[in-house]
Order: C-alpha cells, then sequence, then structure tokens
C-alpha cells in the first residue's frame, strides 16, 4: 500500500567532478555499515526515558498481588472480606471476577488468571488488589484468607509421567522421538554421558511494571514492557470479555530482556482492577515477585551415547532428553523441538535417535530464554565430544574439525542446511588465535587467582584449561509459525518515520530500522515511532524476529517510497529508477547529468508506504522428528581459557575467544556488545546461575540469593572473527547474533574446567565440589 501528496521538485545541472568549492561539511556517517549510535542513549544514561515504573496518571491507584506460599495445594475457600473492608481499598479481584476467558499463556492458554481450585506452583496469583497506596495494597492482600490443602507437590520430572495428573490437559506436553538413520549400527568407540542444566532466570533490569487506564468506550488501555503487544492484547481482550480494538497495549521502555520479559498475568490483574474501579491502576514488581511471576530456563536432564570409528568420524547419536516445563506449558513445545532437533549439534552424522520430553511438574513455570533448547543440548553434545576425544586420546578441536556440519549436509530433522555454514572456518579461527600469557606464580600475582583478591587458594593448586565448544540455533519460529511483520515508511520535508510494531528490547531494532531508511532514502534524519498495537502486529520480540523480519518489511517499505521519490525524476529525463543513486542525500544519475538533493525532489510532497515481509513458510515435525522446520541456522565457535583452583574446586575464567556467523555487519558496535553480552549471559549459566528450590519452593528469591556475574566476573572477550557470508533469504543477509553466543559459552567453560581437572562436568552451573580434582 502507497500513498503521495504531489508537489514540484527541482532539478539542477550536476557541478563538474570534484568541484565541492562552496558546498557544505561533509556530514556524518550513517546507513548500514557503521556504528550508528541508538537514538534513546541519552535519555536512558541521564535518567530521564520512561520505564512503566515511572508513569504517572491522575486518580491512580496501586495494586497488590496476593500469590501462592506453596507449590501444589487445594484452595478450599478465599475470603475476601477482611482487605475489601480496608480503608482505601477500592477493588479486589479473583478468579469469579474474570468476565472472559480465565486461560491464558504464551503458548497454550492453560494457565489461570488467578488459581481458584488448586495451585499448581509457588507464587501462583490467586487475587488482585487496587487501593489508594501501594503499602495498603499489599496490606489488603496478605489480608485476605485463603485455606488451603496442602499436597505433595511433583518436582522430579522423572516421575511426572507416573504421577497424578497436575492440570486437565496431563503431564506430558509433548513428546518428539527422533528417527534418522538405522538404528542397528553400532560403532566401534562409544561413550555415554549424563548432563543436568540448571533453572537459569532472565532476571531483567527492572522488575516487571504497568499501568492500566480505563477508556470512556468501557474499554483499557495497559502501559507495559511487553515484548509481544498484539498477543498480549489479544490475551487480555479475551479474559476481560471485550473485543480486541477496546484493549490497548502501550509499549514503554523495556529495562533489559533476554526472554518474553513480562508475565502476561500482571497485564491481566491491572486491566481487571482498571475495568472495575474506573481508575488507573499501576502495578510495580518487587524483586521477589518478579522472580515468582514470569518464566525461566528449562531445567533439562540429558542422556547422551556417542558411537564414533577409531579415526573419530562421529556414526551414531542416542540421546534421550527431558525438560522440566514446570506448572504450565508456555513455550515448551517449541524449547522441546529445538533441543531435539539440534541434539547433535552442527555436527555430520549419519545415524541419531533422540528421545525428547516436555513434562508438567509443581516447579516454577518455564519458557522462553535466548537459546531455549539449544543451550542445554550443546552443554551434553559439547561434553559428548570431550569425551570421545579422551578416549581416542585426540585433540578436542581436531576430533571437532574432523565432524563439523557444512552447506549442502543434512539436519537430523532430514533437513538439509542451505544456509552458509562456515563451521569449520569459525572452529579454526579460534584454535589459531595465540592462547592468554599464563600468571605469574608469586604473591604479588594473587589478584589472578580463581576466587578473587581476597581467595584462599593457593598458586600451586591452580591448573589452567583450555576447552572448545560449537553452538548453533535457529532464526525465527519454527515448525510452520506465520513469521509476517508490517512496517510504515513516512517522508515529510527533510523527515522520516518508521512505524513498525517490533518491540525495541536492546537488540537494536530501533537503530537499524534508522540504518535502513538512511541507507535506502538517503535522509539522515529517522524517527522511529513508539509502539503499540494500533499498529499492525510485528510479532515477538525473540529469535533475531526483528533483525530480520521487521527489518525487512521497513526496507521494502523504504524502497516503495523511494520509487515514488525516483519516478518522476526517471521520467522527466526519459530514464528507469534504477539508473538514480542515492548517496548523502543527493540524487544522481548514472552519466552524471542528474543532481539534486532529495529534499529538492520532495519538494513539499510526503510519500509513505506500507508493507509485509514473510519468510519462507516452514512445517512441523512429524512422528519420526523429520521435516524442513527451521528458516534459518546461525552458528559459533568460542574457545575458553579457565584456571581451576582444583584444591577448592574455584574457577576464573580468564579469556574467551569468539568467531561466529553473522552474515552481514549491519552495525559493528553494536554487534559485538550484542556478542559480549551473549557470552557474559552464558557465562553466568556455566558458573552461578541456578534459581534454586526445595520442594517446588523458590529459595532466596532476590538478587542476593540469585548469583549473577558482574562486570568483575567478566572475562576478557577476544572477537576474532566475524564470517559475512550473507544469507540469500535473509534481508540485508544478516543473522542474529546474541543467541547463539548464549548457547555456546556454557559448553566452552565446563570443556576448559574438565581440560584442567580430568573431572567430566557433567552438571551446570559447575559446583565446586565437581571442579576439586581427583586424588593421584
Amino acid at each position: 500500500m502507497t500513498g503521495t501528496s504531489e508537489g514540484a521538485g527541482a532539478v539542477t545541472a550536476a557541478p563538474a567532478a570534484g568541484d565541492r568549492s562552496g558546498g557544505p561539511a561533509d556530514p556524518p556517517p550513517h546507513g548500514l555499515g557503521v556504528s550508528l549510535p541508538s537514538a534513546d542513549a541519552p535519555a536512558k544514561t541521564e535518567g530521564v526515558f520512561p520505564y512503566a515504573s515511572d508513569l504517572w496518571a491522575e486518580g491512580l491507584l496501586w495494586a497488590a498481588v496476593l500469590r501462592s506460599p506453596y507449590p501444589s495445594a487445594r484452595i478450599l475457600s478465599i475470603d475476601t472480606k477482611q482487605a475489601v473492608e480496608m480503608p482505601g481499598v477500592r477493588a479486589v479481584v479473583t478468579h469469579a471476577d474474570v468476565p472472559g476467558d480465565a486461560g491464558h499463556g504464551r503458548g497454550v492458554p492453560d494457565r489461570p488468571v488467578f488459581a481458584h481450585d488448586v495451585v499448581r506452583h509457588h507464587g501462583e496469583p490467586i487475587a488482585a488488589v487496587a487501593a489508594d497506596h501501594p503499602d495498603t495494597a499489599r496490606l489488603a492482600a496478605a489480608a485476605i484468607a485463603v485455606e488451603y490443602d496442602v499436597l505433595e507437590p511433583v518436582t522430579d520430572p522423572q516421575l511426572a509421567f507416573e504421577a497424578e495428573p497436575l492440570h486437565p490437559d496431563g503431564n506430558l506436553i509433548r513428546h518428539i522421538p527422533l528417527h534418522f538413520g538405522d538404528p542397528e549400527v553400532v560403532g566401534e568407540t562409544i561413550v555415554e554421558g549424563l548432563y543436568r542444566i540448571g533453572r537459569q532466570d532472565p532476571a531483567p533490569i527492572g522488575a516487571e511494571a504497568g499501568l492500566a487506564v480505563p477508556r470512556p468506550d468501557g474499554g483499557v488501555e495497559i502501559y507495559t514492557a511487553s515484548t509481544d503487544p498484539h498477543a498480549d492484547r489479544d490475551l487480555a481482550a479475551a479474559c476481560f470479555g471485550l473485543a480486541p480494538e477496546r484493549v490497548r497495549i502501550v509499549v514503554t521502555g523495556v529495562p533489559g530482556a533476554t526472554a518474553d520479559r513480562e508475565d502476561p498475568g500482571m497485564q491481566l490483574s491491572l486491566g481487571l482492577l482498571a475495568l472495575r474501579t474506573g481508575c488507573p491502576v499501576k502495578l510495580a514488581a518487587t524483586r521477589e515477585e518478579s522472580f515468582l511471576g514470569h518464566a525461566h530456563r528449562h531445567p533439562t536432564l540429558l542422556r547422551y551415547r556417542h558411537h564414533a570409528d577409531t579415526e573419530g568420524k562421529l556414526v551414531k547419536v542416542e540421546a534421550q532428553i527431558l525438560m522440566d516445563a514446570g506448572a504450565y506449558a508456555d513455550t515448551s513445545a517449541e524449547a522441546l523441538a529445538a533441543a531435539v532437533s539440534f541434539a547433535c549439534g552442527p555436527y555430520v552424522v549419519p545415524h541419531a535417535f533422540i528421545e525428547g520430553w516436555a513434562v508438567r511438574t509443581n516447579n516454577p513455570p518455564s519458557g522462553h530464554l535466548r537459546g531455549e533448547g539449544a543451550m542445554q543440548v550443546c552443554a551434553a553434545y559439547e561434553g559428548q565430544m570431550d569425551k570421545l576425544a579422551a578416549k581416542l586420546g585426540m585433540d578436542p578441536a581436531e576430533i571437532r574439525l574432523r565432524n563439523v556440519l557444512a552447506t549442502g549436509d543434512l539436519l537430523p530433522t532430514g533437513q538439509t542446511v542451505t544456509c552458509p555454514a562456515p563451521v569449520a572456518e569459525l572452529l579454526r579461527a579460534v584454535k589459531d588465535e595465540p592462547l592468554p600469557e599464563l600468571p605469574k606464580d608469586t604473591p604479588e600475582e594473587d589478584w589472578l587467582l580463581p576466587g578473587g583478591l581476597e581467595g584462599a587458594g593457593e598458586p600451586s593448586a591452580v591448573r589452567r584449561g583450555v576447552g572448545y565448544a560449537l553452538g548453533m540455533v535457529h532464526m525465527l519460529g519454527a515448525e510452520g509459525a506465520d513469521e509476517v511483520s508490517t512496517a510504515t515508511v513516512k517522508v515529510s520535508g527533510s523527515v522520516a518515520t518508521v512505524l513498525c510494531a517490533a518491540v525495541e528490547t536492546g537488540s537494536g531494532f530501533s537503530t537499524l530500522a534508522r540504518q535502513i531508511v538512511q541507507e535506502t532514502l538517503g535522509i539522515e534524519e529517522v524517527h522511529v515511532a513508539g509502539v503499540d498495537t494500533d499498529q499492525p502486529s510485528a510479532g515477538r520480540a525473540c529469535h533475531g524476529r526483528h533483525t530480520w523480519v521487521s527489518g525487512g518489511a521497513v526496507e521494502r517499505a523504504a524502497k516503495m517510497v523511494r520509487t515514488q521519490l525516483l519516478q518522476p525524476l526517471a521520467h522527466k529525463f526519459g530514464m528507469s529508477t534504477e539508473l538514480l543513486q542515492i548517496n548523502d542525500g543527493k540524487i544522481t544519475s548514472y552519466d552524471g547529468v542528474l543532481s539534486t538533493t532529495v529534499a529538492e525532489a520532495l519538494d513539499g510532497k510526503e510519500l509513505w508506504a506500507t508493507a509485509q515481509c514473510r519468510p519462507h513458510p516452514t512445517e512441523p515435525l512429524d512422528e519420526s522428528g523429520q521435516g524442513d522446520a527451521f528458516v534459518g541456522l546461525a552458528f559459533c565457535a568460542i574457545r575458553c581459557v579457565a584456571d581451576v583452583d582444583i584444591e577448592l574446586g574455584t574457577i576464573r575464567v580468564v579469556e574467551m575467544t569468539v568467531a561466529q556467523d553473522v552474515g552481514r555487519v549491519l552495525n559493528p558496535r553494536q554487534l559485538r556488545a550484542r556478542i559480549e553480552a551473549g557470552v557474559t549471559q552464558g557465562l553466568g549459566a556455566a558458573l552461578m546461575e541456578n534459581l534454586r528450590t526445595t520442594r517446588g519452593q523458590i529459595r532466596h528469591p532476590d538478587l542476593t540469593g540469585y548469583a549473577m556475574p558482574t562486570a568483575l566476573d567478566a572475562p576478557d572477550i577476544r572477537i576474532v572473527k566475524l564470517v559475512e557470508e550473507r544469507d540469500v533469504v535473509a534481508p540485508f543477509g544478516a543473522k542474529p547474533a546474541s543467541a547463539v553466543p548464549v548457547v555456546t559459552s556454557p559448553a566452552a567453560v565446563a570443556s576448559a574446567v574438565r581440560a584442567a581437572t580430568g573431572r567430566p562436568i557433567g552438571r551446570l552451573p559447575i559446583r565446586p565440589q565437581a571442579a576439586v580434582a581427583q586424588q593421584q
């Protein structure tokens, strides 16, 4: 769809070649390939960027949510009388006050807005309160009397198969049996392993917050840091019993997002309270409520058996993967598909037999987190590659090189790898990079010891290990997901505006959108409008979608505007638009006859165009785990150098050397920052991040009890190679950057600790006792 307001353009003769006299100073560089800074960086650094927790409205009420203290219980009664009668309380809502659909969920709508008959996990919402003051709201929520019949929780996913159903839909969410090749084949060398991956929390910088404002038409507007506003709107409308057009989600600043970011149940509680009271209602979650409410990475149990010949070539991989979904399905079916499909890693495996299950338990809910599914299996299959290398007496990097995947090879799902897959090139790049120098064995250098400056270790007990890992992720959604996105580009005067409902979560989409328009139209001043559900949908902010799909939509819309801009000039001079080019705000013809500025060509016109981008379709995995389920793949190689105190089990990661398949570098500084952040997040999963539970109850749901890496924990991260082999089916040829280093770095750290200690290291995060070398 396109539109234009007509006007006349001014055209001048071209100046002599090389004549720059009297011209303006060279404009700052812009467009694709330039490290353009983020437009909102000044506001964020100055502390004036508007987040949901900063919002205010006239007549504001405050919300609080009552959550279950038990992971499993029957609810015998809920008495809200005392809370309702407290001074300052304006409304109390429970399951009985939900006018529409009582179920919601990211993938499957199996989660109640408020628990009523049973409680299925610690922290599940029971009721919500709106009051004049936040303290009053919290006191009123605590005053709600709930009588529970506490039940024995099912917390071991292995017991979920035989346990009584925890949900009307049963305990099994999905089972994927992948069969590829001949099950009777046996390798000459066999290694087995058992691996456990912990529960990593997204731990956003800012806890969840939101503001709901009732509308005169009986609808409601919800201001929150949603990463999928249209899906959240549809869930909310169904819950409120309203038509979707009467619910509007307005996206505020997103204070960190490494997952779906928001607990949708919080938005539903806010909307119900606003509709009930007729007043704006705000909720700012505490850190504890944030830990209890949103989804986490799936804890996973993996059993592996690798078969190889005497030369180290893989023959067959057998694996069992059990993912703990927690109380509700969320995106567990998607995570399991990724885990099963990538269970063999970026290696050529002629025969593969993988069984994968995702089950419900009474543990905290699991959901989308960068590299879900792929991260868990990467830690396992790379552990197996280290075991094979040790058993065959081979170099760990060499055995990987003998088996790496390349373009044209088959995945165990039967899908041909058609995108660039420079896995061998990536591995050689990190392998050939010089190693860091060894620390000096003197007291003056004790800050180099694992454990830091105050560490109790002795230099003589420190061993250095070098480990390798190769990781892969899929791009966009999978198994038939419709990944369409829509964008509009408007040009008026010397300013362009982009309207696209792609949420800026820190991935850099808003900066990329500006660069695309600058590159295509030669306009330096480009604004990206805020996101709300009045705009067409752009889908979820995950799997690199917005770089590919939303960026593609912006590019197509900008090109349509470009055609509108150039057509009158081309017609006037009797040439096609393909013979005109735009650089640095100037329009010139191939022969130099035509030269004018973009502003002169516009001459007061307003041009606009709306376009969509939809990647080629995929298909679900069949009953044997076969199918073309993925649009594209991205790869990464990491070498980790770690020092381990083999007496205390303390670990210091000295250096992470990274080579990554990026397709095309669109913003060098932004790309490197994304890779470094991904490596650091993976380091957390490897060494410290584990949301611990006791019988389903979260222990220490705060940033004191949940350890995360800080700047002091981050090692030297050296990005030694970015392979720019463009994917021809992707707009600009670029690939997502942040998920694949998250997937790869935990496996690399574990590999380095194995090399230093000789221990198998089958659990993440790595416990100190696991890194203590066995006595000789």
